[in-house]
């Protein structure tokens, strides 16, 4: 195996002051079935949290409700004190009732005692990044917005942004505050926040796809793209990591896992160098 260093897969700059390795890695996986409760092997979360620093990934996103609380937790445990460059991303917006259930929640009070909890519990002083996991349509936007420009002022976050917006929305936030960042579903196998991606590209702001890793069995299962992943000497789910890399310069792919070879394994693909017609033969597999 190629040496495992997230370094590889370049560098972005969150905000223009922020710079970390692209691959980073997202904790949602951290928790129990239906990201409800502990996980079952905690000791092996653990070890996958420590890893991190020894590869190269120095961004984590993570969200209160990952557990609830459980994901943040383990990682103010493993990590805290973190190492210089290391950034935290989390985020608030949604309550849990059951295993699987997110119901939005976008008050004001609900969303400053998200920050000042997982302040707590990341055992930080201030947010690096802090998210609107869901804009609730039941709260008045220019509520969940004031609030977020607030916290900033006040110093309890240092950037912010948004997750499973339109552009419109982000263009609606910026009225309020800096969006340095935007967490949309987005994979090899659906583009449907494309528009979102470009309009990210275009004025510099981080685009973060969640479900990273979908599509891994689209690659597998074709032809074309099995000749890639032999050229590359890679699996599926790597080359589609590779291939998110390639399509944007503010791309930052989170994949998470709860288990430390699979965590390696995903680390490989920071060292994939997809060539322009490796990435143009699968971009139209992806898009077929």
């Amino acid at each position: 195996m190629a040496k495992l260093d997230a370094s590889l897969s370049g560098t972005f700059s969150i905000g223009g002051d922020l710079t970390v390795n692209r691959l980073g890695f997202g904790a949602m996986r951290l928790t129990g079935d239906g990201i409800w409760g502990p996980p079952k092997d905690r000791d092996e979360a653990i070890r996958v949290l420590k890893r991190l620093p020894e590869i190269g990934v120095d961004f984590i996103d993570t969200a209160e409700s990952y557990g609830p609380y459980v994901s943040e937790e383990l990682i103010g445990e493993a990590l805290a004190p973190y190492d210089k460059g290391t950034i935290i991303a989390t985020k608030s917006g949604l309550t849990r009732s059951g295993p699987n259930q997110w119901p939005p929640l976008g008050r004001p009070e609900f969303l400053r005692q998200g920050v000042m909890t997982s302040l707590r519990r990341l055992k930080l002083e201030r947010l690096d990044l802090w998210q609107l996991h869901r804009i609730d349509a039941k709260t008045p936007r220019a509520e969940q917005f004031e609030v977020i420009a607030a916290m900033q002022k006040e110093g309890l976050i240092r950037h912010a942004g948004l997750s499973e917006v339109s552009v419109a929305d982000i263009e609606e936030a910026s009225k309020y505050f800096k969006v340095t960042t935007v967490q949309n579903l987005y994979n090899f196998a659906n583009r449907k926040s494309e528009a979102v991606l470009d309009y990210c590209e275009k004025h510099g702001i981080g685009f973060i796809p969640w479900f990273p890793l979908a599509g891994g069995d689209l690659v597998e299962g074709h032809e074309k793209a099995r000749a890639v992943m032999e050229k590359h000497g890679a699996s599926g789910s790597q080359i589609a990591l590779a291939w998110l890399l390639k399509r944007s310069p503010v791309m930052l792919p989170i994949p998470g896992t709860s288990k430390v070879k699979h965590l390696e394994d995903n680390l490989a693909a920071a060292a994939i160098d997809l060539s322009d017609e490796d990435f143009a033969a699968l971009d139209a597999i992806g898009r077929a």
